[in-house]
């Protein structure tokens, strides 16, 4: 049995059974499915729980009952019941809700979206977004007054042939003629081409004609600013699929690497992973609105890059629960490209990033919302060398799950974590999820813990630090408690009646606010210094030192 996600949710039998069945409960998760991308919900199973009751059964008037209800309380709601049996014999009733082509609601105008593994309302003017992210007819669908006779000859033919050699295609579809495959990926409606058909293997002609294909403009600047070079692709001759090949190939700063030491040599590492930045390209590229006009930008910076696509992010879905929540915008494009092996399943493409970021000693993606655009920031330079070693060998050893990669990544680029802040990091709204983000690292001892419930704090082991040589590092960011203190008696007594943010500035901004308050407060509770003022207006000096006149 699969547990709630995206598209599966569960319910008590009790829910629809009783002197008071929460009828209106169900009607919020169908209107819920029905605007994402479709689901089911599966009654009859308890929380926390895979299977019904043993013995469980579900009278024949409730499906016919339940039918009616969904259909009373909601609106543009397609539902279909049934009777599922599992293997202890329980009887469940697995509702099955269609993705709905317009807006779905209650019949007392309440909207709902599935956000992740949970039901969301949707007020104000994320009602219209929502209505303008679903028209009656998407635009992929659309056509666009172009033959198929007229689709360029090379990219029909590239076409087909990728799709025959996919092994994420099914030898039935592999089977089918050109005409055939045209129509089943949506490219074509009898003798017409639709819009992503003419998106996809139309002429540059055409492809113009449509006024929102993809443009990109890549632009490299230097330390002070200023633009030293631009790459432009902005005359439509390349589809999405041929313009991520020939962004990743024309632009040279994506083949650099640059040195760093591992032991007695070096060893020369990409200054950007391919995986990476074709992942970040595929995204710009299926996941744009294609109702709105704009650039695709990429900012190469000499510490970064900056990939900057017009339109926010879809309904739903925010820079807080990327790594969680999952809304297709463009349902056929993102199938070509998956069936063709240029992205990942759905919803696993940030996982990827952060997989293959964190795990090379880099930060996580930074992902930023604007009132029309997304940008996405990934570093340049590996910040700890060191992480890679500790990565490979534990990966090697515990053959680790993609979770436990970006767990274990996160906490090896810090001195350890406290549970809400990992929490933070992993986009997780609750310490709850945590537990699924660990998985075995506690239990083979990659990672220890102090502390209990929200004070419990998570750090890798010193073993496994000493192993990749990540424990004798003299950065600020791991400095000793005594040392730490050295440093904060040495700078009152240059800079005495200080502020704990002027002295944080001086001694190393590497190192956190609250250790450098956390030092503060234990000098002033054995004497070696003392204070005036309170919160942000408090001030330092050194016990045996006059006050300033």
């Amino acid at each position: 049995m699969t547990l709630e996600d995206q598209h599966t949710d569960r319910k008590s039998l009790r829910t629809v059974t009783g002197k008071n069945p929460h009828w209106d409960e169900i009607a919020k998760d169908c209107v819920c499915f029905a605007n994402s991308q479709g689901g089911r919900l599966l009654i009859g199973i308890e929380d926390n729980e895979t299977e019904p009751p043993a013995g469980q059964g579900i009278p024949p008037e409730l499906i016919d009952r339940l039918r009616k209800r969904i259909g009373e309380l909601t609106v543009n709601v397609q539902a279909l019941p049934g009777v599922q049996r599992a293997a202890n014999g329980g009887e469940f009733i697995e509702l099955l809700i269609d993705r709905s082509p317009s807006v779905a609601s209650t019949t007392d105008g309440r909207y709902f979206l599935r956000v992740g593994d949970s039901c969301r309302p949707i007020l104000g003017d994320d009602v219209l977004r929502l209505a303008n992210e679903r028209p009656g007819r998407s635009w992929e669908s659309m056509e666009a007054g172009v033959v198929c006779a007229a689709t360029d000859p090379a990219k029909l033919a590239g076409f087909v042939q990728a799709i025959r050699d996919s092994d994420r295609v099914k030898d039935s579809v592999k089977e089918k003629g050109p005409d055939e495959l045209l129509t089943h990926y949506g490219l074509a409606q009898g003798a017409t081409l639709t819009r992503l058909g003419v998106l996809l293997l139309g002429t540059m002609t055409d492809r113009r004609a449509l006024g929102t294909a993809p443009l990109v403009q890549a632009i490299k600047y230097d330390m002070l600013g200023q633009k030293i070079n631009k790459w432009v692709w902005d005359d439509c001759a390349f589809s999405p699929v041929e313009l991520l090949d020939a962004v990743w190939q024309e632009i040279p700063d994506f083949r650099e690497s640059y040195e760093v030491p591992e032991g007695m040599f070096r060893s020369s590492v990409p200054a950007y992973d391919e995986k990476v930045v074709r992942e970040l390209l595929v995204n710009a590229l299926v996941h744009r609105p294609y109702t709105q006009q704009g650039d695709i930008y990429l900012n190469l910076h000499p510490d970064r890059l900056e990939v900057v696509n017009p339109g926010r992010l879809p309904l739903g879905v925010t820079p807080r629960n990327i790594l969680h929540a999952s809304r297709r915008r463009n349902d056929a494009l993102a199938r070509v490209f998956h069936d063709l092996k240029l992205m990942e399943r759905e919803g696993s493409g940030f996982d990827l990033m952060y997989d293959r970021l964190l795990s090379q000693g880099r930060p996580a993606p930074l992902i930023e919302e604007g009132a029309d655009w997304v940008k996405v920031t990934i570093q340049r330079r590996i910040l700890k060398p060191e992480v890679i070693r500790l990565m490979a060998a534990a990966d090697a050893r515990f053959q680790l799950t993609q979770r436990e990669r970006i767990t274990l990544g996160a906490l090896a680029q810090t001195e350890g974590m406290p549970a809400r802040a990992l929490a933070n990091m992993l986009e997780t709204e609750t310490l709850e999820p945590l537990a699924l983000w660990l998985g075995r690292l506690l239990e083979w001892g990659l990672v220890h813990t102090t502390g209990k419930t929200s004070g419990t704090r998570y750090f890798v082991a010193p073993e496994w630090l000493r192993q990749a040589n990540l424990d004798d590092r003299t950065t600020l960011t791991r400095i000793t408690p005594h040392r730490l203190t050295a440093l904060i008696l040495e700078d009152l007594g240059r800079y005495p009646d200080s502020s704990t943010p002027e002295i944080n500035r001086r001694i190393g901004t590497e190192i956190s606010a609250k250790t450098v308050k956390r030092a503060l407060d234990g000098l002033a509770a054995t004497g070696q210094v003392t204070y005036r003022g309170e919160k942000r207006w408090r001030r330092y000096r050194l016990a045996d030192s006059s006050p300033a006149a």
